[in-house]
């Protein structure tokens, strides 16, 4: 007999905000037996929750551009931006503007219709944020959902940009709270979910999500999908990243993820967060299509495109478009 749990919502622990009639009373010993279904019945059950909120033959095309690369004060044990490690990754400061706005319209007319911006900070600065609500403001005049990640933000801060016009703000929690001193000891865990409320008290979409293959077990993946379920609302974003292994990197040497352990992980944040857009985001260059293929069963709808994804390969273009050509599914319309 496979695990019971129910996916439906409980009379409490639910919320009516919006289009997200979704349970919030998730634990994880529900996310557990969760990840211990039979493959067949997950995907089922993921498709089915997917399909509830979305069409399931589209997927987001979406553009991640480095506005400010390397030199991060932060440890993260993954990340060839920190100055911690040994790699050979050049540091560049904040791009200008017009180059930043100049690339979001050649992404948009690519098809992309989320533009997402990333820094390599810990905290910006005040100015640092008035400058960056500055870019913020001409990329949205474009039309294209905007997207940020410049490290934890204070509430005023986040109100700048919402006032802005900032879209969504990426602040990833990474790993379940348990594991995560074994990856990052320069901020706490807690901070992750503090600006993660700066974010959302400020009228802002949250995008937050994890890497999966740093080292975690199982119930670290069940642990840290259950904190991002049971938040007050679920994130409207939800990326999934696969570790990329970036020789000078502490985790350079860390063994491959089982493919069908991530499909499960994408099928559970699916179940536990249906009106979620689940994103399949870092790794791609090293998965099958067969793999993604998979993935885009178990419920993610939103891919980057484009040949970097921040400072590490990403699909070209071509082939994204050549896989979703076979699969019969098309990207998600502007607007």
């Amino acid at each position: 007999m496979p695990p019971t749990v129910t996916d439906t919502p409980a009379a409490s622990g639910t919320s009516t905000s919006g289009n997200d009639l979704v349970r919030r009373d998730w634990t994880v010993e529900d996310a557990e037996a969760l990840f211990e279904l039979p493959l067949p019945e997950l995907l089922f059950r993921a498709q089915r929750a997917h399909r509830e909120f979305f069409d399931p033959a589209e997927v987001q095309l979406s553009t991640l551009l480095s506005i400010k690369t390397g030199a991060c004060p932060e440890d993260c044990a993954y990340c060839p931006q920190s100055a911690h490690h040994n790699n050979d990754l050049q540091p560049e400061p904040l791009m200008d503007t017009a180059t930043i706005v100049a690339e979001a319209r050649a992404a948009k007319a690519s098809g992309s219709t989320r533009y997402c911006m990333g820094a390599a900070w810990r905290e910006p600065t005040d100015r640092q944020i008035d400058r960056v609500c500055e870019i913020v403001g001409e990329v949205a005049e474009l039309g294209m959902e905007t997207c940020m990640t410049l490290g934890m933000l204070t509430p005023g801060q986040a109100v700048k940009l919402a006032d802005a016009g900032l879209d969504y703000y990426n602040h990833n929690i990474d790993t379940s709270e348990d594991y995560y001193g074994e990856i990052i000891t320069t901020r706490t865990f807690g901070e992750r979910l503090d600006t993660l409320a700066n974010v959302r008290e400020a009228g802002m979409a949250v995008c937050c999500g994890g890497i999966i293959g740093m080292g975690e077990s199982r119930a670290d993946r069940a642990a840290m999908l259950t904190t991002l379920a049971t938040l007050p609302r679920h994130p409207e974003s939800v990326p999934i990243n696969q570790l990329i292994r970036v020789p000078g990197t502490p985790l350079e040497g860390v063994d491959d993820v089982d493919p069908i352990d991530f499909v499960r992980t994408i099928a559970v944040a699916k179940v536990m967060m249906p009106a979620s857009s689940v994103r399949l985001s870092a790794g791609r260059e090293q998965m099958s299509d067969e793999l993604q293929a998979l993935c885009l069963a178990a419920g993610a709808n939103s891919i980057f495109v484009g040949a970097k994804l921040l400072t590490t390969d990403n699909p070209t273009r071509r082939h994204d478009d050549d896989l979703l050509g076979r699969l019969a599914m098309r990207p998600m319309p502007i607007g």
